[in-house]
């Protein structure tokens, strides 16, 4: 249902043929909710009646607000959106409200129950908030100047500071985020080869057409390839989302920008293949600058993913050298196709040079794409070659790769973070039985970091 939501806002960029504002706040709205479903799912029980019910109700109502993605902020489409993301919030409210009822009593400062406590009241108390602000804005006339700020606002209470009281199921939510982003790419695949089905319906298709096609899915194979999910390359320990909160925060952004500019690339993709099929005479600038600059930013989404987790090099300054290179020359790599493609981007029809005859046609200008996503591939595979080159398996490696390299090493790791961190490398595959009435399956069952992590806990707690 949510990469529906996506899709509908794609549907409305492609319409405009760029980001337009209320497109930017729907799908930000779109994504909150699906965080905060992910959110709850990875914390607490979701097998009882109850949770089955509010994942439904969510669904239904999301499913709804996305129809009017393309309504501006003076438009009756907007009041449903703001009424939407009021029913959902209303929805953790009430599940949150039901978390603390169960956890009122509180326990020791330490104990997992406190926390639990303090965690339930303080998302009640955000999404309370969100309700009244949701409210507001509904109560204001359409054409009210203030609707834009109560999107900020209600875009605002819904930021979350990562972990900030409990810890989540840490592999559950990796796995969640990466299965969002195939799944969207599966959505525009298939919207792709929806736009031109009409087409083959009265002629069969050339082998110009075939190799439009092939080009345009396999560039969305690449990107697939290039987002590599790092929670098990990655140690625990050295993940953006364990190691500091403010690098996981931005963690969340790369990928929310990852979710978006794969979406507007989908869009541009969509009216690539129409004006291809139809035969238009001249490439289209609308169609041009969505794949053209979807592509650039996804490409930097999926490098600013990847450069929020701490690296590790040998401390054997030859070693340490040969790493260096392989990780310089990915940046400078990805700094060139991202600049490349954001100049085809902005390219004027009228402009002359190198730029303008790589996107003489929409064949030509996707096999450009596809050979940069390529290439960007092939240089990924530059330190896992260093390190094959050095060390004869990954446990070999991990004894010499111990120097902390990337653009968060110069900040200490926070301690809460490394030591449930720690407890997820030791006990991977261990699972606790001991159960819940609501902190079940996806809590207790990410091995062991929660109990394990946080000090003065110890096995007589029960929850």
């Amino acid at each position: 249902v949510t990469v529906t939501a996506f899709t509908r806002v794609g549907s409305a960029i492609q319409d405009v043929g760029s980001i337009s504002l209320p497109s930017l706040a729907y799908f930000c709205i779109f994504w909150q909710i699906w965080s905060k479903e992910a959110s709850y799912s990875t914390r607490f029980d979701t097998t009882d009646i109850s949770s089955h019910l509010e994942t439904l109700l969510a669904c239904f109502t999301l499913l709804g607000g996305s129809l009017s993605a393309h309504s501006p902020f003076d438009g009756e489409g907007c009041t449903r959106i703001m009424g939407m993301a009021a029913f959902v919030a209303a929805l953790h409210a009430a599940l949150h409200g039901r978390v603390w009822y169960w956890f009122r009593e509180g326990g020791e400062p330490d104990s997992v129950n406190y926390s639990v406590k303090r965690y339930a009241v303080f998302i009640t108390v955000m999404n309370t908030l969100e309700i009244i602000t949701w409210g507001v804005g509904m109560w204001l006339p359409n054409e009210s100047a203030f609707r834009p700020w109560i999107f900020l606002i209600g875009i605002l209470l819904n930021l979350r500071l990562p972990r900030g009281f409990m810890p989540n199921d840490f592999h559950a939510a990796c796995s969640k985020r990466g299965v969002l982003f195939i799944l969207l790419l599966g959505f525009n695949l298939q919207s792709i080869v929806g736009v031109a089905s009409p087409y083959f319906n009265y002629w069969e298709p050339s082998w110009d057409q075939y190799a439009f096609l092939f080009l345009a899915c396999f560039l969305l194979f690449m990107i697939k390839l290039l987002y590599v999910d790092d929670t098990y390359s990655i140690a625990p320990q050295d993940h953006a989302l364990l190691y500091n909160r403010a690098a996981g925060f931005f963690f969340h952004i790369g990928n929310f920008s990852l979710l978006l500019f794969t979406t507007v690339l989908g869009s541009g993709l969509n009216l690539l293949t129409h004006s291809f099929l139809a035969a238009a005479a001249a490439l289209p600038s609308d169609a041009k600058n969505l794949v053209c600059g979807g592509f650039s930013a996804v490409v930097f989404s999926i490098a600013f993913i990847k450069s929020m987790h701490i690296r590790r090099v040998p401390t054997n300054p030859k070693h340490e050298r040969m790493f260096f290179v392989a990780y310089f020359t990915q940046f400078a790599g990805v700094l060139a196709v991202v600049f490349i493609t954001a100049r085809m981007c902005i390219l004027q029809d009228a402009d002359e040079g190198l730029l303008a005859l790589l996107m003489q046609n929409e064949i030509q200008m996707l096999a450009v794409l596809v050979f940069f996503a390529l290439v960007l591939i092939l240089m990924s595979w530059l330190d896992e070659a260093v390190e094959l080159n050095l060390y004869s398996d990954a446990s070999e490696a991990s004894e010499y790769r111990v120097q902390p390299f990337g653009f968060w090493a110069c900040l200490k790791g926070e301690e809460p973070l490394q030591l449930e961190a720690l407890a997820l490398e030791r006990n991977r595959a261990a699972r606790l039985a001991q159960g819940s009435p609501l902190l079940g399956s996806s809590v207790m069952s990410f091995s062991g970091s929660f109990y394990n992590s946080m000090g003065n806990l110890n096995a007589k707690e029960d929850v």
